[in-house]
């Protein structure tokens, strides 16, 4: 017999009723874990690992996993620094979420409250600016606290945790997806920590993230021979006297040029949309007198939808296209990314707020003010009683930020900013929800370093309630959805109408490949 929410089991009991007591166990067991999973967050936190390059987090999560009895293939989709784990207990309900851990280049900073990078590493090193250190470990500990109350209350399903580097670049959850890990799923669970007011302490109701497209243009000077013949005043060929081939560095050069120089005449300056950019280090950096073979350059976008995304894609091309001809370079192209805008789902979004609002936001308590009054002083401003945030120690209905979200946006936009969790509601359905991280209220006089707010994302005081919040939130969802078969249907059947109604096939091939050999920072 098919159970629903409020069936009777064997043992006397209703589903609703087994499902309570079993949120109570995965609670109890992040309260009893937080010193220990606050120590593994300072770990991750202090690898700092940038994009594709996580080897020593990835490889902790790995290790952890399996301690704790999942099945855990490593590398998964080819990405070296990518992993799926998977545990089961018994035929039902199949839950994904996952870990990020990936840190940001130029970004280190020690979980103290000056301005001071972490040990053994320069300011320029990769560090946790959102933090995905956060993030991992809260969503770890969600699905661990799952498990154990699975098994202390004979609940049947199958729990799915996947590892997705180079989150910042979009990079893994494209691969993963076109791959088929997110198949046969019947819900996902897609947690960020947040500040972004009104998006705090809540789950995304109807305006998703939009779309996002990455690539890497490669200019190579392969025959500079070629650029100018015969010059009549040696008699041999002389390439250190000639006029040289501008080379692979002008092609960079024009190319981040033109293309800044056009960008108000590529998309009209509405509906929020982005362009950023990243130069790769690679055959560029000799000053010779020889023409630079080789230069790359990086271009991410984010728009509301993929109309405005391929319209920027195009005028990239052109300009691509046009330095290469300029510099006597070919050009290759090279995608790192291109994501679809994302789908929502208001079961889950309903279901999700509700275990959000039985766990209660994240309070912060006297050591938490003393680390934030110490951070105030040590950049001139007077220390305040109350220095966080209110709106990040309060809760805020989907509907309620979804109303602030759209005073802010033209009518005509249907998503906002991105993130890559947006490829996973092509597959499931899929819920996205933010807990708050430490941030504090403005000074009208001086205002606040990123630093900041990176050293608070290291400090145990500050980051904890993040991840205890997160934790026994995520855990309450899947084990109320694993209880509750009418929920995940409706859940699904709302999947189906919203994909019928607007279908967006995956806009790359199945076996693209991530591009994890280019020159990308190694710390």
């Amino acid at each position: 017999m098919t159970m629903t929410h409020t069936d009777v089991t064997a043992a006397g009991t209703t589903t609703a009723g087994l499902s309570e007591a079993a949120k109570a166990t995965a609670r109890a067991w992040i309260d009893e874990h937080m010193a220990e999973l606050s120590a593994w967050h300072s770990e991750i936190f202090g690898y700092g690992e940038p994009a594709w390059r996580e080897y020593r987090s990835v490889a902790w999560y790995v290790a952890k996993l399996r301690e704790h009895g999942f099945e855990v293939e490593e590398g998964s989709a080819g990405m070296p620094t990518a992993f799926s784990a998977t545990w089961s207990q018994g035929e039902g309900p199949a839950l994904l979420t996952y870990a990020e851990y990936d840190a940001v280049p130029g970004n280190s900073q020690a979980p103290v409250t000056h301005q001071q990078p972490r040990d053994g590493s320069s300011r320029f090193a990769g560090g946790h600016t959102d933090p995905h250190s956060a993030l991992g470990i809260s969503t770890l500990a969600g699905v661990l606290a799952t498990k154990h109350a699975m098994e202390q209350h004979g609940i049947p399903g199958t729990l799915r945790y996947t590892g997705e580097p180079a989150e910042k670049m979009h990079g893994s959850k494209v691969v993963h997806g076109l791959r088929g890990y997110y198949d046969d799923v019947d819900a996902i669970v897609s947690f960020h920590p947040f500040y972004m007011l009104p998006l705090c302490n809540t789950a995304r109701w109807d305006t998703q993230c939009g779309a996002y497209y990455s690539k890497v243009y490669t200019f190579l000077c392969e025959e500079p021979e070629t650029w100018q013949l015969g010059h009549g005043d040696s008699p041999i060929p002389a390439s250190h006297s000639a006029a040289r081939a501008p080379g692979a560095n002008l092609a960079l050069t024009q190319m981040y040029s033109a293309s800044r120089a056009m960008q108000d005449a590529i998309l009209p300056a509405s509906g929020g949309w982005s362009l950023t950019d990243a130069i790769l280090t690679d055959g560029q950096a000799t000053a010779d007198n020889l023409p630079a073979r080789s230069a790359r350059i990086q271009f991410s976008w984010r728009t509301p939808d993929i109309q405005m995304a391929e319209h920027i894609l195009a005028a990239l091309d052109r300009n691509a296209a046009a330095v290469a001809t300029m510099a006597h370079c070919t050009v290759e192209e090279t995608w790192v990314a291109r994501s679809r805008p994302g789908r929502t789902n208001h079961v889950l979004s309903t279901a999700l707020f509700e275990e959000l609002s039985a766990v209660g936001a994240p309070s912060y308590g006297a050591d938490a003010v003393q680390v934030a009054q110490e951070i105030q002083r040590s950049i001139g401003i007077e220390p305040m009683e109350r220095p966080f945030l209110d709106e990040v120690e309060q809760l805020i209905t989907p509907q309620d930020a979804e109303a602030k979200l759209r005073e802010m946006m033209p009518a005509w936009q249907r998503n906002w900013t991105s993130d890559d969790y947006v490829e996973m509601t092509h597959y499931a359905p899929t819920v996205r929800f933010y807990v708050s991280r430490p941030a504090l209220k403005a000074d009208a006089s001086t205002p606040y370093p990123a630093w900041t707010m990176n050293a608070m994302g290291g400090i145990p005081a500050t980051i904890d309630p993040t991840i205890e919040t997160a934790g026994k939130t995520i855990a309450g969802t899947f084990l109320r959805l694993l209880t509750s078969p009418d929920e995940l249907a409706a859940a699904k059947a709302e999947f189906d109408e919203r994909t019928a109604a607007d279908p967006m096939p995956a806009l790359l091939p199945t076996d693209f490949a991530a591009p994890i050999d280019l020159p990308w920072p190694e710390r």
